[in-house]
């Protein structure tokens, strides 16, 4: 079963881009709009100088951004994506980081996904010059996907099931510490369940206390919620279709503690993905199906800052927006990204394979 997980995980990352059918536009040294014309979201990718897949983004602003990806590679730009800056952990070459939240321009904490000690988490406090490797997994049957913070403090990790229930790593001290939490409170996981290691958005937080947890893989795809920070947990199903190791939530988003939008589907380019999107009003509570959903995959979803209906969702076949809360979506761009993230006071940032930034524009 382990072997199993860890190889869906880490051939995810081919086979997510492998069929995609549209052309990849390679960044130039000058930003290059991608988009379908006048009112419509336009990515403008910027130069990156990386062919590393990036599945971590964390937007701090219009022009500030972080990103984490294959290779152990972490970039950060500070003038819109004019500039990046390699600040990659030293010794990570070998690990894939697949998560990375950013507090400000200077502090940040990157998750390393896989078994074992390939599970690892570092952090920086001055702008990635230097890192601190702050967590290492030293159990053979964890493997840990996702990452997210209530505040610059008090954080959570999520790990693949481990004696039948899903492992969670605590922080309060900004992730210099962490312990594991007793799982008492965790329901029981379904066979197969897991994580999606695809966007840094399979485990997410809003607010002082409330956070998310969504699932796959298995006969149901689910969503788990805690008010708690993670102590004790309620699920849902997510309405996505699952039952296969390659189907069920890969990313949630919440703009309040009630009003969440999730997204999956099936990551192999070459399989149907129906019913790719659903919507929640009451917490996670409960879920329905979106109305008009995405036409394939999606990986990744954000809110768009100061709006309480506009989102928008990406995969590598493509970005979709929605203005009505999540009950209906429409494509605006074709390009592939794995992961999409926007700044609370303004700036939308999107990534994926072969280097590939883009800024809202």
């Amino acid at each position: 079963m382990r072997a199993m997980r860890k190889t869906r995980r880490l051939w995810a990352s081919a086979l997510c881009g492998a069929a995609v059918t549209t052309a990849l536009a390679a960044p130039s040294a000058q930003a290059r709009p991608e988009g379908r014309g006048s009112g419509e979201p336009v990515w403008a990718l910027t130069a990156t100088g990386t062919e590393a897949r990036f599945r971590g983004l964390a937007a701090v602003g219009r022009d500030d951004a972080w990103v984490a990806g294959s290779g152990g590679t972490v970039l950060r730009t500070t003038d819109g994506g004019r500039h990046w800056r390699d600040v990659s952990p030293a010794g990570a070459a070998g690990l894939e980081l697949r998560d990375i939240e950013a507090f400000d321009r200077r502090r940040a904490v990157a998750l390393a996904i896989g078994e074992g000690e390939a599970s690892r988490v570092f952090r920086t406090e001055d702008g990635g010059t230097t890192w601190t490797e702050s967590f290492r997994n030293t159990d053979d049957r964890a493997f840990y996907d996702c990452l997210t913070f209530f505040d610059s403090r008090h954080g959570l990790a999520v790990s693949d099931p481990v004696d039948g229930k899903f492992r969670i790593l605590s922080t309060s001290d900004g992730g210099r510490e962490w312990r594991v939490l007793p799982d008492a409170g965790m329901p029981a996981a379904q066979p197969g369940e897991a994580g999606f290691a695809a966007s840094g958005q399979c485990l997410v937080s809003t607010g002082a206390r409330d956070v998310w947890l969504a699932t796959g893989g298995a006969a149901a795809a689910r969503v788990l919620h805690s008010g708690d920070r993670g102590l004790t947990w309620t699920e849902a199903g997510s309405r996505i279709p699952a039952g296969d190791p390659a189907r069920g939530v890969f990313g949630v988003a919440f703009r309040d503690r009630t009003h969440g939008i999730a997204v999956g589907g099936d990551y192999r380019a070459d399989q149907a993905s129906p019913d790719a999107a659903s919507v929640t009003g009451n917490g996670g509570r409960s879920w329905r199906t979106a109305a008009a959903p995405p036409p394939s995959y999606r990986s990744g979803v954000a809110w768009l800052p100061h709006s309480r209906w506009s989102a928008l969702a990406v995969g590598p076949a493509g970005t979709d927006v929605t203005r009505d809360g999540g009950r209906t979506w429409r494509t605006v761009d074709t390009g592939s990204y794995d992961t999409v993230d926007c700044a609370p006071g303004g700036g939308c940032w999107a990534a994926g394979e072969k280097g590939r930034v883009a800024r809202l524009r």
